[in-house]
């Protein structure tokens, strides 16, 4: 049993370089499609190690700065710039920290975090802010924290310095995420994908007339369907579906070696079917000669050949007479004359012991002259018998008269044999016996699969096809 889990490549490689540009392209696309899928989760990755990049892509993904939390982060900016110029005790700082104190408990009321799923950044802010000044409320927290006395007595520096170092970055992870007219986030990745889709799509209408025009048999429908994975590449959902075409493309255009990989899935594909399969199989086939058998027809089928109705004919020669017919040519002058000795032994022995019940036979041993007579007259009975036998086998064989009795014999005998199979006593019993014996055989035959398995088979297959390569 074989399976092709992936698609084979063509014996004939036409255009491999433009193959393997599309196959390329399709990698790109797809490596696109992964990091689409992947940003939001790797967005603070990529804000701390690689910044620029998310200012290129937010917008891609409808992500803008949170505005609870940008207005909160301006406020500390104005906070600083005020200190610097005017001093911690100047009015426009006093009023700064007010606004920064409401704020503070406006962001631990409303959690703007959890539009985007980032409620255990606002935890960790409280957190901070708490084990910072000592105090287990978090609006107390924040209110101290955002005070002249606190910023005073601690240095004002310190406090700002240890806001942009540990809380700053973490308000800076929360964002906007804007939703569509549907209730879905906005995702504008269709504006990148939409080149790809186009230069896919031609290829595949190219690559359909292309297979259309070589199987004109073919309409339309299934020349695409002979190609159907490449249609992942055009629909603009299931993006991460493209990873079949894109396989296929790179094996086919042979920059990516997949036969070990195609050949162990074979290997496990046989393994894990192909014991039920071959089970399913046996079984089957013991049914139907079972149905045969209590229908009637088998001993019909064998000895009435000419009955037998929606049977195909390999050719015109009666298999049951002509196995016949070898048997008995193969008894005549290849068997018997190999077992001739044994079988003038075993007449030897019965006339000998028949010679023996005749009165006075066993005296004959014992008059002078006569006492070699017994055996005599026994080897020449048994070389006459088994020299006549074989002779008349063999003239009966060769003689047309002789073929045509034994054809009439072989004729009486087998509608001898229909008359006596017809009678319901000798039918049951046989088609009984003939059941019980396939049931066995079907229990026995699903029993040693099972036990045996099919890895050593499906070795002995790879041994043989490694063989014929």
């Amino acid at each position: 049993m074989t399976s092709q889990i992936l698609v084979k490549k063509s014996p004939i490689r036409r255009n491999s370089w433009l193959e393997k540009i599309i196959a390329l392209i399709a990698v790109i696309n797809f490596c696109l499609v992964l990091f689409n899928i992947s940003y939001i989760h790797w967005r603070d990755v990529y804000l701390n190690e690689i910044p620029i990049l998310t200012q290129l892509y937010d917008p891609i993904q409808g992500i803008e700065p949170h505005r609870e939390t940008a207005r909160y982060l301006e406020q500390v900016n104005k906070l600083q710039e005020q200190i610097t110029q005017n001093g911690l005790a100047s009015t426009e700082v006093e009023q700064l920290l007010e606004k920064l104190r409401f704020l503070s408990n406006e962001m631990i009321e409303d959690n703007p975090f959890a539009g985007a799923n980032k409620s255990g950044l606002l935890e960790k802010i409280k957190h901070d802010i708490r084990d910072r000044v000592g105090i287990r409320s978090a609006h107390q927290a924040f209110a101290t924290f955002w005070s002249q006395e606190h910023l005073a007595a601690v240095g004002w520096q310190q406090e700002i310095n240890f806001f942009n170092t540990k809380i700053r970055p973490l308000m800076n992870y929360n964002y906007y995420r804007g939703i569509d007219i549907n209730g879905k986030f906005v995702d504008k990745f269709w504006q990148i994908d939409l080149p790809f889709v186009i230069i896919f799509s031609l290829e595949f209408l190219a690559r359909t007339f292309y297979i259309s025009r070589r199987n004109p048999h073919l309409n339309w429908l299934e020349a695409i369907l002979r190609r159907w994975y490449d249609l992942l590449l055009l629909i603009p959902f299931w993006r991460g579906l493209r990873i079949i075409p894109v396989t296929v493309r790179l094996y086919q255009s042979e920059l990516l070696n997949l036969e070990p990989l195609r050949a162990q899935l074979n290997h496990d594909f046989v393994a894990n079917f192909a014991e039920e399969i071959t089970a399913v199989v046996g079984v089957q086939i013991i049914n139907q000669i079972q149905e045969i058998i209590k229908r009637g027809e088998a001993a019909r089928w064998l000895l009435h050949p000419e009955t037998r109705r929606a049977y195909v004919q390999v050719n015109p020669v009666n298999e049951v007479s002509a196995i016949a017919s070898r048997l008995v040519n193969l008894s005549v002058y290849e068997v018997m004359p190999k077992i001739q000795p044994d079988l003038e032994a075993l007449l030897h022995h019965n006339i000998e012991n028949a010679l023996k019940q005749i009165p006075g036979y066993q005296q004959l041993n014992h008059l002078p002259g006569l006492n070699h007579l017994p055996t005599q007259i026994t080897q020449n009975l048994v070389n006459t018998l088994s020299d006549k036998a074989y002779g008349t086998l063999v003239n009966a064989v060769q003689d047309p008269a002789g073929a045509k009795l034994t054809a009439r014999l072989s004729k009486n005998f087998i509608n001898a044999l229909d008359v006596e199979l017809q009678k319901p006593q000798n039918l049951q019993e046989i088609q009984s016996l003939l059941i019980d014996m396939l049931e066995e055989i079907k229990i026995n035959y699903v029993k040693g699969i099972a036990e045996t398995g099919v890895e050593k088979t499906l070795d002995e297959t790879q041994k043989v096809q490694r063989l014929n390569n």
